[in-house]
Order: structure tokens, then sequence, then C-alpha cells
């Protein structure tokens, strides 16, 4: 397919997932510019970047970055955006109007998103589909959260209804750590819900989906965590490609309920009493993990240029299941120093090259994001713009 010429933005450089990213479509053929508010950004240091362009923070600077985007647009234009950083995804979303004539936007609408972000709109509207969700309570405050305490089953988890991952989460073992876990979420601006905990040996489940503009899938990927960070909950830092028809049917199931366009990622965990996989929480928007579905042989990136583009394609719904994709720096090497038991992991911590194994940054053919990597440690430990990524963390 010839895609000579075509140019495509990238924000949030920063990244991991930018990084897939711009190497999805760089060896494509694709011309990608990436943009991010530093110059040590991992993605900008890829061979596969066309071109690099600071711009002001989403974050602290929204009015600022919008107008830089508008600016260099008419400046430089380009034939598609894709937002890779929720806070960036939801600008460009709620501004769409100012961006429609400059490019091609594949992703859902504002409206859509905001719907989406909140773990209970999508919970109610699984189980109206029947789809398995952990049992779950809506609190309206601390008062009412306090209400349910001796009638939960305990241990049980406390999570904003807003946010993605472990992010604001509490494991609540006893009824007496329940008030502090729901103060923590209501002093942060967020409402929580109550939802019981599965058990911990289950594993975690994503599956990933392109969805055009008439809701029909163009692609499909599900993965299976084998490690994360932080050890307890995190983003994954060794994952494996794998086939699970009833969460690939049930998450396809929701998003066309839901009138999705775009990328998403639903999340799910195995319930080892039942065995079925449950229903977590959907974050519309690409992943983290996004390396591994490329190296399995879905090209998110691409097949979202082309479906914004209106180039005909096949769906992409088959890969190679047991590949797998590694975080070493610094996800995998966090998680072996925190796992109290890392010299009996399985798989072993220590096997670095094995068939059919790739890495979210380290590539012999595009090695420079490893210095990105490194150098990005400034900006992130230094720099305002990822504050709130710090603050973040540090409840995980």
């Amino acid at each position: 397919m010839d895609l000579e010429g075509v140019r495509v933005f990238l924000t949030d450089g920063f990244w991991r997932k930018t990084v897939a990213a711009v190497r999805g479509l760089g060896r494509a053929g694709v011309s990608v510019t990436v943009g991010e508010s530093t110059y040590l950004a991992p993605a900008l240091f890829s061979r596969y970047c066309s071109q690099r362009v600071r711009t002001p923070s989403p974050i602290l600077q929204p009015l600022d970055y919008l107008a830089f985007l508008e600016q260099f647009l008419d400046r430089y234009p380009h034939d598609v955006i894709i937002p890779m950083e929720e806070e960036t995804l939801l600008l460009i979303a709620q501004h769409r109007e100012r961006f429609e004539e400059k490019a091609h936007l594949p992703f859902a609408d504002y409206s859509s998103l905001l719907f989406i972000r909140d773990k209970l709109n999508v919970l109610e509207r699984a189980a109206t589909l029947r789809i398995p969700i952990p049992k779950t309570h809506n609190v309206v405050s601390i008062e009412s959260g306090l209400n349910m305490r001796d009638s939960l089953s305990y241990p049980v988890v406390v999570k904003p209804r807003v946010g993605s991952g472990s992010a604001g989460l509490s494991c609540v073992k006893t009824p007496d750590q329940l008030f502090q876990a729901l103060r923590r979420v209501f002093a942060s601006g967020q409402v929580p819900i109550i939802q019981e905990r599965i058990p911990p040996e289950g594993k975690g489940i994503g599956v990933s989906l392109l969805l055009d503009a008439d809701h029909r899938v163009c692609a499909s990927f599900v993965h299976r965590r084998l490690r994360e960070y932080p050890v307890n909950g995190g983003p994954s830092t060794l994952r494996e490609s794998f086939l699970h028809e009833q969460a690939r049917d049930d998450a396809v199931r929701l998003l066309q309920s839901l009138q999705f366009v775009g990328v998403a990622m639903v999340e799910f965990k195995i319930d080892p009493r039942d065995g079925q996989a449950k229903l977590l929480e959907v974050n519309p928007r690409f992943w983290g993990s996004l390396a591994l579905a490329i190296h399995a042989g879905v090209n998110f990136p691409l097949l979202l240029t082309l479906m914004a583009l209106g180039r005909d394609f096949q769906p992409v719904t088959s890969y190679r299941p047991g590949c797998r994709c590694r975080w070493l720096l610094p996800g995998d090497i966090l998680h072996f120093l925190h796992n109290p038991n890392r010299w009996h992991m399985e798989p072993n911590f220590f096997q670095f090259k094995q068939p059919n194994q790739a890495d979210d940054i380290i590539d012999s053919h595009d090695p420079l994001p490893i210095l990105g990597t490194i150098l990005s440690l400034l900006p992130f430990y230094m720099k305002r713009d990822f504050e709130h990524v710090r603050r973040r963390r540090a409840h995980e």
C-alpha cells in the first residue's frame, strides 16, 4: 500500500506507547511528526520520527497548546492527528471544530469520551448486556459508603469513577479501613465506587479494538498480563498475546452498544472462582502495551491511519498467540526490585532473549529511544508538566 506523502501528527512523545506508534507508522512509510513539551522524550529519539516539535503543555497550558497546534498545522499540513494521552485526547475532542478542516480526527466525540471514562456508566451498560462485572456499589458521599460497611464482603476495592489503571485505587481488607479509602478519593475531587475484589491470582486481560464510523470491528487483539508495576496493580511490564473469545466478544458488544469510534482497550480480569473474564473499565485511547499488539501482527496505529484516510483494508482479527513484549526500562526492573518472590518468578526475570519476545523500548534497529528513556527522567522529575503523573503514581 502506497503511503508516500501521508503525514501523521502524534501527540505526547514522552510515553512508550508513542514510541511504538512512531515505529509502527514509520516502518510502513508514513511520515510521522511527534509533539511534546520537552525534547527529552523517547519517541523524539526514534529514527522513524520525521519531525520533532516542542509544544506547550496540554495540561498546564491548554489554550496555548490548542493555539500552537492550530498554527503548526496551518504551516505544516498533516493528514491525521492521533492524540496518545487521555488528557490531550479530551482537549482536542472538546475543541474538535478547530481541527476538523485541518486533518482527520479518528476518535470519538467529546461527550462519548466523557461517558466512557466513567467506570460506573460502563459497568451499568455492561450489566444490561449481561456482561460479567464485579459486584459494584455507587457511593455518593462518605456517609453513604460507610452505611454499607457492615454489609460488604471484604476485601473490597475503592477507586475513583473516572481514571485508569490503579491510580487512586485502595484495597480495603477490613471495615475500619473503609473511611480512609473513601476520604482519599473524595479529597482528590473524585467520586468513588466500591467493588468486590477479584482474587489476585486471576490474570488481567486487555482487549484492544479498532471500530470505524459505522462501529464495525476493523481490528482486535487480546493479551494477558504476566507482570506489572507496582507489583500489586499497575501498568504491565511483561505481557503475552493469547486468545479469549468471551472477553473479545463481550468487549465488542460493549463498544458497539456505546457506538464507539476509534481505538480502545477494554480491561477484564479472570475470576478464578468461576473462570469468567469480568469487566473492569474501558480506556478510550491507545494503551501502554501497544508494542505487543504490533509485534504480534496487529499494527493499530497504521490501521487507524488507513481508517481515517478512508482506505480499504480487510479487518485484522488474527494474530500470533504466545508473543511476549517486555517493558524492561524501567518497568520490569522495578517489578524485580519490589517483588519479594523475585528469585522464583515465572517467567524468569533473566530470560532476556526469548523467541517471539520483543521490548517496548529496546530495539536494535531503532536504538536511540533507549537514550531518550534515560534522559527523559530529567524532565519527568523536574518539570511541572509531569507533576500530575508523579502525584498519580505516588498513590498507586
